[in-house]
């Protein structure tokens, strides 16, 4: 009789569900993880038989999928979640500045950072891409969690409190690509902000040392700034050569077919963020129609980090991918794809992870279906994607070490992070002081 192979876990879940190579949903399977990457996929009794797992993890009534990508998140935004949503946009931004400065502190944006990896996790989120000030904060912060990031490098023709000149902030962003330029936790990108901000003599040099680093740059393509220039915004990029692989669009709504043919021809990705999309009136990025196109497609939050929740987000965008329009349908198992392996894709990770596939990453989560529809006869996928929230997160495993289990978060010291945010809430929100922030998620179940 052959002896079982060792292994560090095995999860057994009454659903698996790999995302690729087949996305649909695997029933009584189970994951076995060695090292932190994914052994094998199949069925329960079958990995029972091969692998003797140092931990087993049973989860009857539970779906097992791959953690989800958030692919536009705003961390220190994460402090300012409650705020009433009528306020705009650069009123709530204000509240977070210090007085005489253009950013929000550093102190503030590794405060924020830790409470909101927090939140990413008990949401079920395990790899995030940050945009907006001090990334160098935000990196060490996620490589100290050993948490998955995409760290945005801001880039702006206008002070922004730390560098005073887009020269000095590009300098600055070489210098912390040479620092975690091994690191397989931080993965940095150049974020140039708004385009009416920017030169094109900016944006130039912002390709070409892209070009030398080989790193991704993602962009705001907003229908305002159409509005306001001469030159449509994704014909402006395409003319001074940043639209191939490897650019991201951000905000891309309200486009017309020259724009969706310009993107699917030259080979960029985009992020939509639904829920940020519809509250600031925005519109909504053509999700059915770059999908149809076959733009490489993920999912955020944008400004909406209150909450960091993508299920949120996963089912906004499978309801407006279901209105009616001339382009196909999105399905629930194409909208949770966006939420995994097309964030992964987007954000240049889907070698690591973004589905359950050997070889990748074992940075799993599970969701509790037992009281959702999906006990009567309605598929998991629509469930995960149309029933199921952040409080159905049961466990995440970062690279299949347990980082929530029975929906407690074992990464960090909740009372710790509980303490960080009421800290700073009384600094930052002083017309809601002393009230209760309405909405305000939780770091962890108190049930």
């Amino acid at each position: 009789m052959q002896s079982r192979q060792p292994a560090d876990l095995l999860i057994e879940a009454r659903w698996v569900l790999p995302i690729a190579p087949r996305n649909l949903a695997l029933e009584h399977h189970a994951v076995a993880v060695t090292q932190g990457r994914i052994a094998a996929v199949g069925p329960a009794a079958v990995l029972r038989a091969q692998f003797d797992a140092r931990e087993h993890v049973v989860r009857p009534e539970h779906a097992l999928l791959p953690g989800l990508v958030n692919a536009l998140a705003r961390p220190a935004n994460v402090l300012l979640g409650g705020a009433p949503p009528a306020e705009s946009a650069s009123r709530i931004a204000d509240s977070a500045r210090d007085p005489g400065r253009e950013a929000p502190s550093a102190d503030l944006v590794r405060d924020a950072t830790r409470i909101a990896l927090g939140q990413l996790l008990r949401a079920g989120i395990t790899c995030f891409a940050s945009v907006g000030p001090h990334p160098r904060e935000i990196a060490r912060q996620a490589a100290a969690a050993r948490m998955r990031a995409a760290v945005g490098l801001p880039v702006a023709d206008r002070p922004d409190g730390r560098a005073e000149t887009a020269g000095t902030q590009l300098a600055e962003a070489e210098s912390l690509w040479d620092e975690y330029r091994s690191s397989p936790w931080a993965s940095l990108y150049f974020a140039p902000e708004a385009l009416p901000h920017l030169t094109d003599a900016t944006l130039s040099r912002v390709r070409t040392i892209a070009d030398e680093l080989d790193a991704r740059i993602a962009v705001p393509v907003r229908a305002a700034d159409a509005a306001c220039a001469t030159e449509r915004p994704l014909k402006r990029l395409d003319r001074l050569g940043l639209l191939r692989p490897g650019f991201v669009a951000l905000d891309l709504a309200h486009s017309d077919a020259e724009d969706l043919e310009l993107a699917a021809r030259t080979g960029i990705a985009a992020v939509a963020c639904p829920q940020a999309d519809l509250l600031r009136g925005r519109g909504v990025a053509l999700l059915r129609e770059l999908n149809a196109r076959g733009v490489s497609l993920a999912l955020g939050s944008g400004e909406l980090d209150g909450a960091l929740d993508l299920l949120a987000e996963a089912r906004t965008a499978a309801l407006i991918g279901a209105t009616p329009a001339p382009a196909p349908a999105l399905t629930a198992a194409t909208v949770l794809r966006l939420a995994t392996l097309g964030g992964a894709a987007v954000l240049g990770l889907a070698g690591e992870i973004g589905s359950i596939e050997p070889g990748k990453a074992a940075d799993l989560i599970t969701l509790d279906l037992g009281a959702l529809s999906c006990q009567s006869g309605v598929q998991p996928v629509h469930s995960v994607v149309f029933s199921a929230t952040r409080e159905h997160v049961r466990d995440v495993w970062l690279s299949g070490s347990a980082a929530l289990a029975h929906g407690r978060l074992l990464a960090f010291d909740v009372e710790e992070l509980e303490a960080l945010r009421e800290r700073w809430r009384e600094q930052l929100l002083p017309p809601w002081r002393g009230a209760p922030v309405p909405g305000r998620a939780p770091l962890e179940s108190r049930a």
